[in-house]
């Protein structure tokens, strides 16, 4: 399956996921990043996009999802990672557990939506018949700050998001 992820490692991807995340908030989308790493290789990144692209499954997993799958030239995409700015929701987390990602390392967690433990934990449920490591909390204050400051603006523009 390649390297043991290190946390230097982990963060540098990160750190890459929150650089996408800001581009989505700059350009009016909720500000959440992500990024597929296969053996120290990043193979896909995506950042929201469902305002602009007017699909509502084009949440920044999805989008990094296909471009690894793409790259790879195969939905199945085992041995592979994805660090994600924001625990995913039950769309997203159905979508990694379907491509056989073998891990799943995010930043803040999502109280509202969250499937990785937030409000159910799809990962965990021993009933499916794919699992990944899940892990939270990777640079979380600075990707909940990201999504604080895109929702404080817009409350204070008026707007919607």
């Amino acid at each position: 399956m390649g390297l043991q992820p290190s946390m230097e490692d982990d963060a540098r991807w990160m750190s890459r996921a929150l650089e996408l995340a800001r581009s989505a908030g700059a350009s009016g989308e909720v500000p959440v990043g992500a990024v597929v790493v296969r053996e120290g290789r990043l193979i896909g990144a995506g950042s929201n996009r469902p305002i602009s692209s007017c699909d509502p499954s084009a949440h920044a997993e999805i989008v990094a999802l296909r471009a690894a799958a793409t790259a790879l030239g195969n939905y199945r995409l085992a041995g592979c990672e994805i660090f994600v700015t924001l625990e995913p929701c039950v769309m997203c987390a159905g979508a990694l557990l379907q491509a056989r990602l073998s891990r799943v390392v995010f930043g803040a967690a999502d109280p509202k939506t969250g499937a990785a433990g937030s409000v159910v934990d799809l990962f965990a449920e021993s009933r499916l018949n794919h699992h990944a490591t899940c892990t939270g909390g990777l640079l979380a204050h600075e990707s909940a700050a990201l999504l604080r400051e895109f929702f404080f603006a817009r409350r204070r523009a008026g707007g919607a998001a």
